[in-house]
């Protein structure tokens, strides 16, 4: 049996985790720990074979380039991460996952262009979330030896039932309009579950490394759109030749190119030796949506 512990009690993808991990008593005992006041420190680690580090501030649209809110990111996603990854290298852990973000590239794809996440794209973080996460990424490697693993996860935009962000601005838009721009653009996203599923494994692998976990398929934001759209029993139009305004609009709102440009990792960069999309695109926005 395999003992793990997340941090981040009340986390979104902590709970989902934990959630999933408990279809399989006989096989994971997981156990949660939150960390918003200094008790954690008297908790002990010893005895879990992993501890999957999910607690941190979030990209937060308007603390997220504010210069006076840089110390708080630094502190919680950075400074906190490498306080805890210490603890557990000293009480005998043995793997330690860190839930990193594709933030760290700083990326940002305008409407129109195809920028395509490789091996070979550097670490430039943009905003105060990315440059938190980078650090905790360069601080954990330096923990790392042949009895501390640790896992980076770079994911994608992950969204699942209950979750919050893009994907409800999205779905809030499908529910409501007649009409939505086709615009076929390409996104990596990732399904909580097919998250949870990889987190299994690479805990069940004893696995070390970096990894970008994705869906199979990349995203259409019109596809999407079109898809809650019917999954709830509305039909929607989906109408062509709106690039030309899109443009236009993209200097005025980020919302522009972060919804409709084309930013995605390559297909081999998220390449495991074993399946964890466990639910197709379909399955997952009916699930999303709760009509399963």
């Amino acid at each position: 049996m395999k003992r793990i512990l997340i941090t981040g009690a009340g986390s979104y993808i902590g709970l989902r985790v934990k959630a999933y991990l408990e279809q399989w008593p006989e096989d994971y005992q997981v156990e949660t720990i939150s960390l918003r006041d200094d008790g954690w420190h008297q908790r002990s680690f010893q005895g879990f074979d992993a501890i999957l580090h999910a607690a941190g501030i979030v990209h937060q649209p308007k603390s997220k380039d504010d210069p006076s809110q840089a110390e708080l990111y630094d502190r919680v996603n950075h400074r906190l991460t490498l306080e805890v990854a210490q603890k557990a290298k000293e009480e005998g852990v043995g793997q330690f996952l860190f839930l990193s973000s594709e933030s760290v590239y700083g990326l940002h794809a305008p409407v129109g262009k195809v920028i395509t996440i490789t091996k070979d794209t550097p670490i430039c973080p943009a905003d105060n979330y990315g440059i938190s996460k980078a650090k905790a990424e360069e601080a954990l490697t330096a923990l790392r030896d042949e009895t501390f693993k640790v896992v980076i996860l770079r994911p994608p935009m992950i969204y699942g039932k209950g979750c919050k962000g893009n994907y409800q601005t999205l779905a809030k838009l499908a529910k409501k309009l007649p009409v939505f721009p086709m615009v076929e653009n390409q996104r990596s996203m990732l399904y909580i579950d097919n998250l949870c599923e990889f987190i299994r494994l690479l805990v069940e692998d004893s696995a070390d490394g970096l990894y970008c976990p994705q869906n199979a398929e990349y995203v259409s934001t019109s596809d999407m759109v079109n898809r809650i759209a019917h999954a709830n029993g509305r039909g929607i139009l989906m109408v062509r030749g709106f690039g030309w305004a899109l443009k236009l609009l993209s200097p005025l709102t980020g919302m522009v190119d972060k919804a409709f440009g084309s930013l995605c990792y390559d297909r081999q960069l998220s390449d495991y030796p074993k399946n964890y999309c466990v639910k197709t695109f379909d399955e997952s926005i009916l699930e999303t949506e709760g009509k399963t």
